[in-house]
């Protein structure tokens, strides 16, 4: 297999583009953006218009080739793509899905049957025979080994979809470029193609797909609604006439097009050497590491907002971040510990007005499944206590995007733990109203969840540097505190199960107490759902031993006690968040997950 990619374009309706406007386009884009012009790529440049007006030989489909990974290897796989998928992004820029139009959505199924130029479309969705036709064409050119960069442009890019799977078993595509694509619309669901691609298939490096506003063929919007695992980004057109927009050259002229394409053929115009720490060099501990990504967020916040509310956001931040800092010294210095370069580069004198409020650098890669917790635990956690400031959810999204982002999760993995987050809420409150503002605006009370759990939160934060260590941070800190809130908030499914359902089911422990803990199980549960990720069976077996436990605790005293008492109402109200949560994870399969588990663990 050569290591040299090869350029496939699929051109859209039309003419084929017989001069290859796109290609001197794209030559002179790369150019600008100081990768090589294409004079020494191999190009694969198929023309198949004549092949969208009729048959000149009956032809099957060619067959997919490419299947889903089996089950061993597919979680890697997913991971190892979402790796790369963060990669391209972290380079490009946050993606934008864009919001769509109906009304413009329905003119382009119109435009199938009642605009000429569009015939060749609708030749390809509903003539298998034209269909089979152009794709055994655009097999015909390609190698039976080797890498590929894969371009597609309206059509093409519809085409190119359709493809992906019939390319040849030994044909690694290293970067799929979609330039005004229609794909997200149900006329182009070519042979359910968004059921075919639900996955991403292992030979796919990465799929990003561009739209600009003005292309009316994208419906103003780009393709992540029916392929959430790619990625979408906007570009501007300079042209206000749609049809211009919509050309290939058009998108091409776009630097981000261009470099995407560019890294897809030659990799990271970078020559910068990554900063390498020496051997002394201290690392922070995993409670500092989660100081300072919270810390980074409470920043990418402040960044989003304006006015009076960013000065006191900043204001508040400013002090938490000093005495933060300053706890995490002063604990180092008592334990003799020299404190990490990027914890001290974070401190500040707040009795000098005039000191700079560092900014946390971006954080290096995290795992996804590490993430999960800590970022469940962002979103849901005031991260200035003990100052309480109402932040509206959109800065707070996009923060959470962009901290994903930089940590190599992709942007979209922020907005499923808000996704995730709310659905968790929404199904714990039944039918009552859901105050999102407030929602949004303070995280649960820390303090609630330690004395709902016995203290047992302290002592389960897996992962961190020691009992001793994580109880003096949190002394110094205070329960209550930004770090002591994160920790304990996202420690909850490491507690075990019969302890917490034990402190849970405590007549000590309020109904809310137990929602709050409750409710970031189940959001855990979702977003591990959403992401396509194993589900962790520990939550069902916390969840079911709680209701177990409380349900005894119910009996125990409803024998003796009045029919409305105000103690047998708190545990009807934490059996009902239970419930809720368990039926929940029933109706979408968790049960039958840990069922399954658990006999796969006992062999044949």
């Amino acid at each position: 297999m050569t290591t040299k990619p090869i350029l496939l374009f699929l051109h859209g309706v039309g003419d084929g583009d017989p001069t290859d406007k796109w290609k001197d386009r794209l030559s002179q884009s790369l150019s600008e953006l100081s990768y090589p012009a294409l004079e020494n790529v191999d190009l694969i440049v198929p023309k198949f218009a004549h092949a969208l007006r009729g048959v000149d030989e009956t032809e099957k489909l060619p067959p997919r080739v490419h299947k889903r990974p089996n089950r061993t290897d597919a979680p890697q796989i997913r991971r190892e793509f979402e790796s790369r998928m963060a990669a391209i992004e972290f380079k490009l820029g946050r993606q934008d899905r864009g919001k769509g139009f109906p009304g413009i959505a329905t003119g382009v199924g119109l435009t199938l049957n009642y605009v000429p130029l569009m015939v060749q479309a609708l030749n390809y969705l509903k003539n298998d025979a034209m269909r089979a036709q152009v794709l055994h064409r655009i097999l015909s050119k390609i190698p039976s080994s080797g890498k590929v960069v894969l371009v597609g442009h309206s059509l093409g890019s519809v085409i190119a979809a359709d493809l992906l799977l019939r390319l040849p078993e030994d044909i690694e595509v290293v970067g799929f470029i979609t330039i005004g694509s229609p794909l997200g619309h149900s006329s182009f669901n070519v042979d359910k193609v968004w059921d075919n691609l639900s996955e991403p298939p292992a030979h796919l490096s990465w799929w990003i797909n561009f739209w600009n506003p003005t292309d009316l063929v994208t419906s103003v919007r780009g393709l992540s609604s029916r392929f959430p695992w790619m990625t979408d980004f906007k570009v501007v057109s300079n042209h206000p006439d749609p049809k211009k927009a919509h050309s290939a050259v058009e998108y091409l002229s776009s630097p981000v097009v261009s470099e995407a394409i560019g890294y897809a053929l030659y990799g990271s115009r970078s020559k910068e050497l990554v900063s390498r720490h020496s051997d002394v060099e201290v690392q922070p501990t995993e409670t500092e590491a989660l100081a300072i990504m919270a810390l980074r967020y409470a920043h990418l916040i402040s960044m989003e907002l304006d006015g009076d509310l960013k000065n006191r956001y900043l204001g508040a931040l400013r002090q938490v971040q000093a005495n933060l800092i300053d706890g995490i010294q002063r604990w180092n210095a008592e334990q003799g510990r020299t404190s990490a370069s990027s914890i001290a580069r974070l401190a500040l004198d707040l009795a000098d007005p005039t000191a700079e409020l560092p900014l946390p650098r971006p954080g290096t890669h995290v795992p996804i499944d590490l993430a999960i917790d800590p970022f469940l635990a962002l979103v849901s956690e005031n991260i200035i206590r003990p100052f309480e400031i109402t932040v509206p959810l959109g800065p707070k999204q996009i923060a959470l995007a962009n901290l994903s982002a930089e940590l190599g999760l992709t942007s979209s993995f922020g907005a499923d733990v808000f996704d995730a987050a709310k659905r968790a809420h929404e199904i714990l409150a039944g039918q009552k109203m859901v105050n999102w503002k407030r929602w949004s605006a303070v995280g649960l009370g820390t303090a609630a969840l330690v004395a709902a759990t016995g203290g047992l939160i302290l002592a389960a934060a897996p992962g961190l540097a020691g009992a001793a260590l994580l109880t003096s941070a949190l002394a110094s800190f205070g329960p209550g505190g930004m770090v002591g809130g994160l920790i304990t908030a996202g420690s909850l499914a490491g507690v075990g199960g019969g302890g917490l359902a034990f402190g849970l089911a405590s007549s000590t422990t309020s109904a809310a107490d137990l929602e709050s803990v409750v409710e970031r199980m189940l959001a855990k549960e979702i977003l591990r759902e959403i992401r396509h990720l194993p589900l962790d069976p520990a939550v069902w077996q916390i969840l079911t031993e709680t209701e177990i436990q409380v349900r005894r605790e119910y009996e125990r005293l409803d024998e003796f006690s009045d029919t409305n008492a105000p103690g047998l109402r708190e545990i009807r109200n934490k059996l009902t968040s239970i419930e809720r949560a368990l039926e929940y994870l029933r109706k979408n399969g968790h049960e039958l997950s840990f069922e399954f588990d658990i006999h796969d663990g006992l062999g044949d």
